[in-house]
């Protein structure tokens, strides 16, 4: 096996294995499909290894092929990142990114930062649970907020706090004025969001889909599920910080007694060796404390 990983074949591999289909992929990668299959044959040669077996049925990755496919993506995103920073020191700026899930404020962070690294631009940037750890990997963040659950492969995290979960309901819903719910009461109900963000509901999937079927999807935005919630369209379960942020007075949230709190991290690339991502932890570090 080659010492080094060709990463413009990495990412040839990728569109295929994407597509499983070498014309799409070439189609997509701007290159002629003949061309496209000797360099995965030359990325096969040089790995030692199948990827993909070609058949009358279509291409389909092989187990070392599914393997690689897994962790291209990482790769793939590390590497654009370090082009985005390098490109970002050859205009001769300084540049700090600060990504942050709906309902955490980082501000007193941030301006603590920005006190002590007065010739650096910070910049905040919103995420969302689809993309709070793929931002740093792709170098849009260099440090992030984030909420369990995250995968935390390629990351270096620090926990900074843990807080309780909600319901959120409609104003007029019969649990809304209740102390505290148990996650059985809300079986019935619709969520109104991806249940890997809430692992917790998956034990209840199987009722979830026979009491709603398969035709309703889950909102975006944590603005689309209030709205949803508002008008009885269904309920979300989110952290007691995101559902004070956007308190209003339709929607009611309640504690879920049986769901253990969520965590919130600091999050940023392993191995990155960086002054800038030190001195923010540092202060968000004692940002947390001071508002504990």
């Amino acid at each position: 096996m080659s010492a080094d990983l060709d990463l413009r074949k990495l990412r040839y591999f990728a569109a295929v294995a994407s597509e499983l289909n070498f014309g799409r992929a070439a189609e997509r990668l701007m290159i002629a499909q003949p061309v496209l299959s000797r360099q995965i044959r030359a990325f096969e040669s040089e790995l030692g290894v199948q990827l993909f077996v070609r058949g009358t049925s279509g291409t389909q990755l092989t187990e070392h092929g599914e393997l690689l496919y897994r962790e291209s993506e990482a790769l793939l995103a590390s590497a654009s990142a370090v082009r985005r920073r390098v490109a970002i020191a050859a205009r001769g700026e300084s540049v700090f990114t600060v990504g942050f899930m709906p309902g955490l404020t980082v501000t007193e962070a941030v301006r603590a930062f920005q006190r002590t690294h007065a010739d650096v631009t910070i910049q905040v940037l919103r995420t969302g649970w689809d993309d709070q750890v793929s931002v740093l990997h792709d170098g849009r963040a260099d440090i992030s907020y984030i909420r369990r659950p995250f995968e935390p492969a390629g990351l270096a995290t620090e926990l900074l706090f843990s807080e309780p979960r909600v319901a959120v309901l409609p104003a007029d819903h019969d649990l809304a004025a209740a102390p505290g719910v148990l996650m059985s009461e809300l079986v019935n109900e619709h969520l109104l969001q991806d249940p890997a963000a809430v692992p917790e509901w998956a034990s209840f999937a199987a009722e979830m889909r026979r009491q709603q079927g398969s035709a309703r999807s889950a909102s975006r935005t944590v603005e689309e599920k209030l709205e949803l919630v508002a008008v009885g369209r269904g309920i979300a379960i989110l952290p007691l910080s995101t559902a004070i942020f956007y308190r209003r007075p339709d929607i009611s949230f309640v504690p879920v007694i049986d769901l253990p709190p969520t965590e919130v991290h600091l999050g940023w690339e392993k191995g990155r060796q960086s002054t800038l991502v030190d001195a923010f932890v540092t202060h968000a570090r004692e940002a947390n404390r001071n508002t504990a």
